[in-house]
Order: C-alpha cells, then sequence, then structure tokens
C-alpha cells in the first residue's frame, strides 16, 4: 500500500512540473536603437518611378529604428527606415551584418516618405541613375548597427497593444476620400522599471506633404510622429506603414481644398497622429508573458509589367531571379501576445488590407506594408486596369495577379499558423 501511495505522489508531482514547463513561456525580452542616416551632403530625392529631384535643405532628419523582441530561443527585429521603399537586395545586405538573429526574422520596412534618395535604381531619362550606391551601403551598415544595439539593449519587458480608430483630420483616399481604414494598431514593449523602450505605430498614410518636387529632404510627417512619441514618454517611436496603397494619403487640404504642403502640416498630421496612438494605447491592458512566434514564407511573383521589369533588370543594385519574368518575396507572420502581424512586400490597397484583417487570427492585427521589399501597387485582378483612377497604380505594379498571388499565399500562411 505504501509503494502504491509514494507511486502516485511522484506521478501527481511529475504531472504538476510537466504541467508549469508546458503553460510558462520563457522571459519576453526587447531592445531598441536608432540611427541618424540624412546623406551629408544632401542627396536628391525620389517620389516614385522616374528620376530624382535636386535637394537644396531638409526638414527634419532622416533615420533607422529598430526594436528586437525575443522570449526563450525566439527573436525578431522590426525596422523602419525614411525611404520610399528599401528593396530586399538592400535588405539582405543588412541581414547579412548582423549575427545574433536569423536572417528572415529581419523584418525591414520603409515609411514610404517621398523626401528621401533613391534606394531602386530607377533609372532617368537620359538611361543614367541618381542611386549612391555608396551612401546606400552606409545606410546598410548603420541598419545593421542599430539592429546589433538593440540585441546588446534586451532587457526583461512587459508589452501593450491596442487598436482603433485614429480620429482626426489625418488621411484620405485621394481617389475616393472615404475608402481608407482609420484603424491605428499601436504596440509598446516597457522594461521592468516602468519606462516604455519603444512605441510602435501601425497606420496606412502616405508621407508626402512635403513631397520629391520642393527640392527638400525629409521624413515628412513621420519624424514629428516619433519625436512626439518619445516627448511623451513612449520611447523610442517607430512608425511602420500599412495598406495605404491607391492612395491613401495625408490629409493636407486647406480650406480652399489645396494641399498645404508645409512643415507645418507634418507637424500637425504627425503630432496628431502620435496623440492618438498614445489614446488608443492608454486603454491596453499589460501583458507580463506575451509568447513570441515568427514564421516566413518564401512567394514568387510573376512581373508581367514591361516597365517594372526594365527597372529590376537596369537597376545597378543588380535584382537576382532565379526564373526570368517573376520575382521572389518573403512574407513574414508574427504572433506576439494577443495580436498577429503580416508583412506585405508593396503597397497594398485598402480593400486588401481590410479583408487580411478580417482574415487575421488574435485580437489586434498588423499589415506592415513596403515590408522586406516594395514592389509597387498590389491590387486584386478585379481592380486591375477596370477603371481609369487605378491606370496609375496598374502601371507600376508587377501585374494583374500579383494581388491574387500575395492574398492566398498570406491568406495560407494565416491559416497554417498557430493563433496568439
Amino acid at each position: 500500500m505504501k509503494s502504491n501511495f509514494w507511486r502516485q505522489r511522484a506521478l501527481i508531482l511529475l504531472l504538476v512540473i510537466v504541467s508549469k514547463v508546458l503553460n510558462s513561456h520563457a522571459e519576453f525580452r526587447s531592445g531598441a536603437a536608432m540611427r541618424i542616416v540624412t546623406p551629408a551632403p544632401l542627396l536628391p530625392v525620389s517620389g516614385g518611378v522616374g528620376p530624382s529631384h535636386a535637394t537644396e535643405r531638409k526638414l527634419g532628419e532622416l533615420t533607422v529604428r529598430a526594436l528586437v523582441l525575443e522570449e526563450g530561443t525566439n527573436r525578431v527585429a522590426i525596422v523602419g527606415a525614411d525611404f520610399l521603399g528599401f528593396p530586399s537586395v538592400l535588405g539582405d545586405k543588412v541581414r547579412a551584418r548582423v549575427s545574433g538573429i536569423t536572417p528572415r526574422n529581419i523584418l525591414i520596412g520603409s515609411t514610404h516618405t517621398h523626401s528621401a534618395p533613391d534606394c531602386y535604381g530607377f533609372p532617368d531619362e537620359k538611361g543614367g541613375f541618381s542611386v549612391d550606391l555608396k551612401y546606400l551601403d552606409s545606410v546598410c551598415e548603420k541598419m545593421a548597427d542599430a539592429i546589433d544595439e538593440a540585441v546588446e539593449k534586451l532587457q526583461p519587458s512587459t508589452l501593450k497593444i491596442g487598436s482603433g480608430e485614429a480620429k482626426g483630420k489625418i488621411a484620405y483616399n485621394y481617389y475616393a476620400p472615404q475608402l481608407y481604414d482609420p484603424r491605428c494598431s499601436v504596440m509598446q514593449t516597457i522594461g521592468m522599471d516602468g519606462m516604455p523602450i519603444a512605441t510602435l505605430v501601425n497606420y496606412a498614410i502616405h508621407p508626402e506633404v512635403i513631397g520629391s518636387d520642393q527640392k527638400i529632404l525629409s521624413p515628412d510627417l513621420v519624424g514629428p510622429l516619433c519625436d512626439r512619441l518619445a516627448e511623451q514618454g513612449g520611447g523610442l517611436g517607430i512608425f511602420l506603414n500599412s495598406a495605404q496603397g491607391g492612395m491613401v494619403t495625408a490629409d493636407c487640404r486647406g480650406p480652399d481644398g489645396k494641399d498645404i504642403r508645409t512643415w507645418d502640416e507634418c507637424l500637425r498630421i504627425g503630432n496628431l497622429l502620435a496623440d492618438e496612438s498614445m489614446r488608443i494605447l492608454r486603454q491596453a491592458a499589460v501583458q507580463s508573458a506575451p509568447h513570441l512566434f515568427c514564421t516566413n514564407r518564401m512567394i514568387r511573383f510573376q512581373v508581367d509589367s514591361s516597365m517594372m521589369r526594365q527597372i529590376m533588370k537596369l537597376s545597378p543594385l543588380g535584382y537576382k531571379n532565379e526564373q526570368e519574368g517573376s520575382v521572389l518575396a518573403t512574407i513574414n507572420l508574427i504572433n506576439l501576445g494577443n495580436a498577429q502581424f503580416l508583412t506585405i512586400p508593396g503597397e497594398a490597397l485598402p480593400n486588401i488590407g481590410y479583408f487580411l484583417k478580417r482574415k487575421m487570427k488574435g485580437k489586434h492585427q498588423f499589415l506592415f506594408g513596403l515590408t522586406n521589399d516594395a514592389f509597387g501597387y498590389i491590387l486584386t485582378k478585379v481592380d486591375f486596369n477596370s477603371f481609369k483612377r487605378y491606370e496609375y497604380v496598374s502601371r507600376t505594379s508587377l501585374g494583374e495577379m500579383t494581388g491574387e498571388t500575395y492574398i492566398n499565399e498570406a491568406l495560407d500562411l494565416v491559416e497554417h499558423s498557430p493563433a496568439p
């Protein structure tokens, strides 16, 4: 009898230990760092396909901002960079210089400012290029340094995640004013001393108040946004764009309907979005032991656009494709706490963003647009070349099936991944 008693006690003790191991998470840690990447002397700026525009002065500083998250053996870096787009050719150079994180767990997104140097290598009208390869190499080096510093700064953390409608005059759709997503998703990591380490804002908007034709180099509204987050005690501010294609832009319209393209307007919109982000975050509960999961998938896009094919072929960056007429891209899915994150390698139109969020898991959904690459606009086949408004976005898309390919692969990744 005594033998059976002790066997039962030992079995119960073992079950308790196993239960605790299975239901506990490793310590959650985070760290953040930034680097200024404003070129000196100033370089021409790019607002899209075609020649860059000369600059005479700057308003604000261009930066790269890194947030590293860790739980157990899982480690992820999220980087926001003040450029129109940051191609995978450059992103892979950054990843090769970082030793502490699995390369495909390094997510690099661009804010999409239209007042920063060309990172694509767009050909000009004479067959030349405005891209400065030496400058881009320095950006890659500084970005890798920021990630490495963020790793060094990793510390035990808690987490807050919130989402809700950002109210006020921030964005609208230039093609159809109400066809945009006003929802803003916000994530903040907090040290054990109660001080925020970083606040990440995910919102769909073109930062083009200044634009590329005013001879000004600038982070546009994203600079004031990040500054305001820091001023309000949010730690390092980081901005990742969302599904802002076709054409969700900053609402800088004046009383007369004309755009107010000034730094003061960048301040107004950036500060307002920061204030709304912090308001949304105040309603969020603290998550003391959030679980972190990250997976990825390589997907292949057919390049039907002759213009896009020529840009990739002629670019001095050296795009390499395994198959002629197609291009590879990485998409990531992250679960963190009660939220799910999905990356988009381009500018997805708002209807795609709405659809993906409706199908994603978790209480909160983040869509990181222009992340891991930025292959122009991503629209569905029913929108492609269907009406005059979308002539430009269709022309600067890889092709008719780009949206279908991305949606199918993204939803399959969501379906075969665990819920947050």
